[in-house]
């Protein structure tokens, strides 16, 4: 029973209140493969990225025809009051604000009635190793479209494409300013030359590809490789937003402009690429999705999430062979994940993120939706809000980020409300069937002893049992 619990709770996102334990957790994770809907309703219902592109755009404008204003405005002479409804400068993006909002209500919603809570987290792994921050302007409306788009059809299929995927989408295009990038010797590199209007390389794309989606630090690439992908990068843009005409492409969305790509050969990593425009930057992409810097770095990361916060050498070693030996195929990794020994360990060794936690105590008292018994503002109370971690490497997976004094404090205030909106329930029988033989003594008598169901419930969501996985 107890491989019950840890399938539920260190694979899955916890147990849920009346589904079956199950029998053999092996076989019910394997399973979700085949149950996992990359694009159900709730996706495919909301805008897609170029709606959301052309919205932006539109918002983009209205704060500069505001700006305009508000200089004519300081301009008038004094006895000419300006206009008293005259909007905040950031009204315009309140609208994206509010599609973003749906969209991580979407994200919950289908993290608490999934059928594949084991595949359903490693979208949000991928989400979290291949980070976009809605702390950018440009990204708060998309961040939710880059996921869904991006990460969600890809997350059962080869590391190559998942790769290209999110390098190509225009959320991950515009937060890390490779829209901006110009080659220097371009077509339209040297006409803003002539015109003392010097555009050039933006190298933070190219940077975080080989120091985070792909090799990882300290795996050998250099300087001289980031400013070589960056050039052959150049091109990869977004279209429907540049004021210049000869920008804004054929449309809203991703495109390869090659009257800013760099013209000439790269080399990375010691190998030289001769192809013309875009075949350049995805023939780079395709060879560091299977190289064996990439190999270990993803599989150190899988077995830091699943095992262990200093990942067991043996696990990274197994998963690393499988995503070599597979050429990068991602359900190879799941399933040697699934059959390694190390993630099956009795003892939890990982610490929930605020995120994680959250899911399980909904999961656990069977809400339906996040607005059921807790608005999304409790994420930022706890400190993890859906799309916003602080920089491009994404959230931190080690309890030192998540399990300080105050941080436990807060989950217990949002226990007790849960518990206080949650009907009347057996916190003592919920716990057995959410932690099945794996659940304390110490949390059993705390739960027995408690004076009221309300109580118990609150107990049982901020046991030690629930704080980890």
């Amino acid at each position: 029973m107890r491989e019950s619990s840890v399938a539920l709770n260190r694979f899955g996102l916890g147990g849920r209140k009346g589904e079956a334990v199950p029998g053999e957790p092996r076989r019910w994770l394997l399973d979700q493969f085949g149950k996992f809907d990359p694009r159900p309703a709730a996706v495919t219902s909301l805008p897609a990225s170029p709606a959301l592109i052309v919205q932006f755009r539109e918002a983009r404008a209205a704060q500069r025809g505001m700006r305009d204003e508000r200089r004519e405005a300081k301009a008038m002479p004094p006895e000419t009051p300006a206009r008293p409804d005259m909007a905040p400068e950031l009204r315009p993006y309140r609208a994206l604000r509010d599609v973003y909002a749906e969209a991580a209500a979407v994200r919950t919603n289908l993290a608490l009635t999934t059928p594949a809570p084991f595949i359903e987290r490693m979208v949000h792994f991928w989400a979290n190793h291949f980070a976009v921050s809605i702390d950018k302007i440009v990204t708060v409306g998309i961040a939710g479209a880059f996921e869904f788009e991006a990460i969600r059809p890809n997350v059962l299929g080869k590391f190559a494409d998942l790769l290209l995927a999110v390098e190509r989408h225009p959320a991950m295009l515009l937060y890390l300013d490779q829209a901006q990038s110009v080659g220097p010797d371009s077509v339209l590199g040297k006409i803003a030359a002539r015109r003392g209007n010097q555009r050039g390389l933006n190298e933070n794309l190219a940077r975080e590809i080989l120091e985070l989606h792909t090799l990882g630090v300290r795996s050998g690439y250099d300087q001289g490789d980031v400013t070589e992908l960056a050039r052959a990068l150049t091109g990869w843009t977004v279209g429907g937003l540049a004021d210049q005409p000869m920008l804004r492409g054929p449309g809203p969305g991703y495109w390869f402009a090659g009257i800013i790509h760099q013209p000439g050969d790269r080399k990375v990593l010691g190998k030289r690429y001769d192809q013309d425009g875009e075949r350049q930057g995805e023939a780079i992409l395709r060879d560091l999705a299977v190289h064996p810097a990439t190999a270990r770095h993803i599989a150190t990361k899988l077995a830091r999430h699943f095992a262990a916060d200093d990942p067991p050498p043996s696990l990274v070693a197994r998963l690393e062979a499988a995503f070599l030996k597979s050429g990068g195929d991602l359900p190879t990794v799941y399933r040697a994940l699934i059959e390694a020994p190390e993630p099956w360990a009795a003892s939890p060794a990982k610490f929930r993120t605020p995120w994680e936690w959250t899911l399980a105590t909904l999961r656990g008292v069977g809400a339906p939706s996040l607005p059921a018994l807790m608005n999304a503002n409790a994420l930022n109370q706890l400190g993890q809000p859906v799309w916003r971690p602080g920089s491009p490497a994404g959230w931190d997976d080690t309890a030192p980020s998540w399990a300080g004094p105050d941080a436990l404090y807060r989950r217990v205030e949002v226990a007790e409300r849960i518990a206080r909106r949650t009907a009347p329930l057996d916190a003592r029988k919920l716990a057995e069937d959410l932690f099945p033989g794996a659940l304390s003594e110490p949390t059993r008598k705390a739960l027995a002893g408690a004076e009221s169901s309300a109580q118990a419930l609150a107990l049982l969501l901020a046991s030690p049992e629930m704080m980890r996985r």
